[in-house]
């Protein structure tokens, strides 16, 4: 089975002609506070080159209506990935793809009766590079479509893969050269380590 790769908190067009390149499905802009956030015009613009085929993800935290707005007007995202409980105050215009965030605690997942179909599931604190237990993550992981994020690197993710069976993986400080830089190598990297577990499974 294929496995959905993001990269995440893209700032540069180097970064972002890797992870087109290496064949990433999907590439991630921030927008809240953060060492890799952009603005909507300048995440717009990044985003130009990027194909239709590859999914272009605003990824925010407990946004404002009036900042949602702005980004979903100039940006034009396919997704958003922010709080599970944002999106009730939040007016998504028809074609975004809502992807809530839920954080690793010792009680993750224990509430939650009905699983949105798709979700990310990371570390406790956003954008630190944390990882979460991955031992929850897959007992997530049999209820929804779950993105893994937190403490990837093409060293940990074959690993992180074979023990989660997420439906997809999402980085960003497992592929940079400095926090909010990225390394065009590690990207592709990072996306071959997931082709080619895909290529020992189907062999």
């Amino acid at each position: 089975m294929k496995t959905f790769v993001k990269i995440c908190g893209l700032t540069d067009t180097d970064a972002v002609a890797a992870a087109v390149a290496a064949g990433a499905d999907a590439v991630g802009f921030v927008f809240a506070e953060s060492q890799r956030r952009v603005s909507a015009d300048r995440a717009a613009e990044l985003a130009m080159a990027v194909p239709a085929r590859i999914k272009k993800v605003a990824v925010m935290q407990h946004p404002e209506r009036d900042e949602w707005a702005l980004v979903q007007q100039v940006f034009q995202p396919d997704w958003l990935q922010t709080d599970a409980e944002d999106f009730a105050g939040l007016d998504m215009v028809d074609g975004i793809r809502p992807l809530p965030v839920y954080r690793d605690h010792a009680g993750s997942g224990v509430a939650v009766v009905n699983w949105p179909q798709r979700v990310l599931f990371e570390g406790a604190q956003s954008g630190r590079g944390q990882k979460p237990d991955w031992n929850r993550a897959a007992h997530i992981a049999r209820r929804c479509e779950l993105v893994l994020a937190g403490g990837l690197d093409s060293e940990t993710v074959g690993e992180a893969i074979n023990k989660v069976r997420p439906w997809g993986v999402d980085v960003s400080s497992g592929v940079e050269q400095r926090p909010g830089i990225k390394d065009p190598d590690k990207i592709t990297a990072f996306v071959q380590a997931v082709r080619r577990l895909e290529s020992k499974h189907a062999g």
